[in-house]
């Protein structure tokens, strides 16, 4: 008798770390809920919905009811407004913020109505959430006060809206993750954009420089502490691999579990991002210079990186993780197989610039 595979639920399957799960997950039966369905070959049961929906709650609670699965990845969000067409915040803010409320309401309200429900809630947060200039390697504990980004803001809203509910889930474990920016050949995100010097806008000026291969300098203002400046990276496939080491575990004791999450090893400066991205680096006066040039290029649409994503791109951000490394264990190095510098690498491997290419094409 062959037995059915355990069902896990996905949230934001289309997106980039959707996919990238979706082959770790081999051996479940996904059921992904996105806006657009998957570009993947690899079998599992779509459907749309939009989580900025209030009806959206109810869906999601009669498939829980039908498809009885063992854990929930929460990673549908709007990150950037400008792929997805999702500019105006008030509507970001409800898919982003009160889409992660509906998805909580829903796994508390099936939980109640069989004893057998979701054992395992996953959410990414972010880097981001703790803010933009961190006195040094943050701790799970450390406060979140992400400002000026609407991303950012989400995060830290969505994560505060996990840490409230997740008491209430009734029998379901909840996993906090926050991870440092995502690197790797197909990631296209804020801060590689700008390392790769991709002109991401929507307009056809910026199209026309993709197609001949024109790339936009790297900006700082004056001063040499902005190079010294220290980041982070993980590699999105780690990222996967570590939700999927999540779904396989044994659910925690506590209710509410909280990751730090970056490659392995040092971190990198702005200086050392600069040399192996091979970028131009522009210097201006200050960063309300560098607001006024984003400005400019995203008012015209030839970058998508907004302006208020300065204080995230002059600050140093990172972060401690001993707790993921105790968490993993002897899996540890199995799970984030690649360091801080070789996730960065892979983002200018010789296939990144043609996946960037696509990606920032939409």
């Amino acid at each position: 008798m062959v037995l059915a595979k355990p069902t896990v639920f996905v949230t934001g399957i289309s997106g980039n770390l959707g996919q990238r799960l979706l082959q770790q997950l081999e051996d479940f039966y996904v059921v992904g809920v996105d806006m657009s369905p998957p570009k993947t070959d690899v079998p599992l049961r779509f459907i749309r919905m939009d989580l900025g929906d209030e009806e959206s709650c109810r869906a999601l609670f009669h498939l829980l009811r039908e498809t009885r699965p063992v854990a929930f990845i929460h990673l549908a969000f709007v990150i950037d407004p400008v792929r997805t067409g999702v500019l105006d915040v008030e509507r970001m803010w409800q898919i982003n913020v009160a889409g992660t409320a509906r998805v909580m309401e829903a796994i508390t309200e099936a939980n109640r109505a069989d004893e057998e429900g979701v054992g395992k809630f996953i959410f990414p947060s972010s880097v981001s959430a703790y803010g933009s200039d961190l006195p040094g390697p943050v701790l799970e504990d450390s406060p979140l006060e992400a400002h000026t980004l609407p991303y950012a803001i989400h995060k830290r809203e969505s994560d505060e809206v996990v840490q409230q509910r997740a008491p209430s889930l009734r029998g379901c474990s909840a996993y906090v993750l926050r991870p440092h920016i995502f690197a790797g050949a197909t990631m296209e995100n804020y801060l590689v954009g700008a390392f790769r010097g991709t002109p991401n806008g929507p307009s056809k000026r910026a199209a026309k420089m993709r197609q001949k291969g024109k790339r936009l300098p790297c900006m700082l203002p004056f001063g040499q502490r902005y190079l010294d400046n220290k980041i982070q990276f993980v590699h999105v496939d780690d990222m996967a691999r570590l939700i999927a080491n999540i779904v396989r575990r044994e659910p925690e004791a506590q209710r509410l579990t909280v990751l730090n999450v970056a490659g392995r090893g040092a971190s990198l400066t702005f200086a050392q991002c600069i040399e192996m991205a091979h970028a131009k680096l522009v210097r201006v006066p200050g960063k309300w210079a560098m607001r006024q040039v984003l400005n400019y290029l995203w008012t015209r649409k030839i970058s998508a990186i907004p302006p208020q994503a300065v204080p995230y791109m002059t600050g140093q951000y990172i972060m401690n993780t001993s707790r993921l490394q105790k968490f993993l264990g002897a899996d540890y190095e199995h799970v984030i197989r690649h360091t801080v510098a070789d996730a960065f690498a892979d983002c200018f491997a010789p296939a990144a610039g043609v996946a960037a290419q696509r990606s920032a094409a939409g």
